[in-house]
């Protein structure tokens, strides 16, 4: 089971290179690494189980969480290529996806980000990442988050599964974000639907979540 990962979340200008390289190197190549330990006896063996957890933001990009979600995008091209080699020797790979997980990782990294400089960046990007996406993010996490051992039970019936699935995600809530992708390859209905939310409806949605 791969689970290591870190956070990042605010406007791009504010975000060194060194941190997303960090960032990079353990949500990703951190996941490559211990693949490559691993697989090779595996496929010696002609079999063996790898479960990977992911996230929603390995299928669908979210605002201000540019960096987070291409190493989950990362995490999620490089397993569904090495999926159908590894079936050859009777290897499985699942990926869990979880949408908001109440744990200490995202409260370190959403305090982290109300304490940050965000003076590299113009003060509109500013306003609508403290006053919208921040705020609309605690609510998110207060109505729809959840908890660790939830994760796990849904971690565990993966591992048990006669038929382990490729991808499972935890949170039907996510399933129609995920959809509107499928339901229109030019991305238009996903960005117009994504816009209106954060932009038009931030109300609304506030008011739906609490």
């Amino acid at each position: 089971v791969s689970n290591a990962g870190v956070g990042m979340v605010g406007p791009l200008e504010c975000q060194s290179l060194a941190a997303m390289q960090s960032l990079m190197d353990t949500n990703f190549f951190g996941l490559v690494r211990l693949v490559k330990e691993v697989l090779p006896d595996m496929k010696r063996r002609r079999g063996g189980h790898i479960v990977v957890i992911s996230s929603i933001m390995g299928l669908q990009g979210i605002v201000f969480n540019d960096v987070y979600a291409a190493s989950k995008f990362a995490v999620e091209g490089f397993c569904e290529s090495l999926v159908v080699q590894a079936l050859r020797f009777n290897v499985a790979i699942s990926l869990v996806e979880p949408g908001p997980v109440t744990t200490e990782f995202e409260t370190k990294v959403y305090e982290e980000a109300e304490r940050a400089d965000y003076s590299r960046t113009d003060p509109e990007t500013a306003d609508i990442f403290t006053n919208l996406y921040l705020r609309n993010s605690k609510d998110v996490f207060a109505s729809l988050g959840q908890t660790p051992e939830d994760i796990a039970e849904h971690t565990l019936r993966v591992i048990e599964a006669v038929r382990p699935p490729f991808r499972h995600q935890t949170n039907v809530a996510y399933t129609p974000m995920a959809a509107l992708k499928h339901a229109d390859p030019s991305g238009a209905l996903m960005t117009d639907a994504f816009y209106k939310l954060v932009f038009k409806y931030d109300a609304v949605l506030r008011l739906s979540l609490r």
